[in-house]
């Protein structure tokens, strides 16, 4: 029975893990923590510290984890079967429709309204990561918008950008 829980539970957040990265994490969340409980919400986020420094995607790295705490490396093999199947079928239909409607005015605003929704998901997120007291501080605030700078008006590799604000942040404590 968990293995067939696994399965589903990461069937459902593959099929609405629309918009990719962090859009799913909350999904995950309702999934992994408050539906199941096989992580709590203080692991959840330790994990996510874990696999935001890995390679790779975020939904297969939380599939393995979870999968293979709950059910060794049957429930991490389950876990990602349920995660790949269902957005790999999705894109096959999806593929095939978005071909043939994709000037439709009602298919543009289905995609530009879900664009809203997962932009709005990927910041409840980003402020559940962050405690509201480092929000606070002058240094943090400068380090987030400087982070942003670089981010969206630089050609700087991200990957640069997060080994620096590492050694950065070594230095600063």
């Amino acid at each position: 029975m968990i293995l067939l829980n696994l399965f589903l539970s990461f069937l459902r957040i593959g099929l609405f893990a629309i918009g990719g990265a962090y859009s799913f994490l909350p999904l995950i969340e309702k999934e992994v923590v408050v539906k199941y409980e096989w992580l709590t919400k203080s692991e959840f986020l330790d994990v996510l510290g874990m696999v935001k420094i890995l390679p790779g995607a975020i939904s297969i790295k939380f599939a393995t984890y979870t999968g293979f705490k709950i059910a060794g490396i049957p429930g991490a093999i389950i876990a990602n079967l349920g995660n790949i199947l269902g957005p790999a079928s999705l894109i096959i239909i999806a593929s095939s429709i978005y071909a043939k409607y994709k000037d439709v005015p009602s298919v543009q605003g289905a995609f530009n309204v879900i664009q809203l929704v997962i932009f709005a998901m990927i910041l409840a997120v980003a402020f559940q990561l962050v405690s509201s007291s480092q929000l606070l501080s002058l240094r943090n605030i400068l380090i987030i918008v400087v982070s942003f700078l670089l981010f969206s008006f630089t050609k700087i590799h991200p990957a640069i950008i997060i080994i620096a604000a590492a050694l950065l942040g070594a230095f600063l404590k």
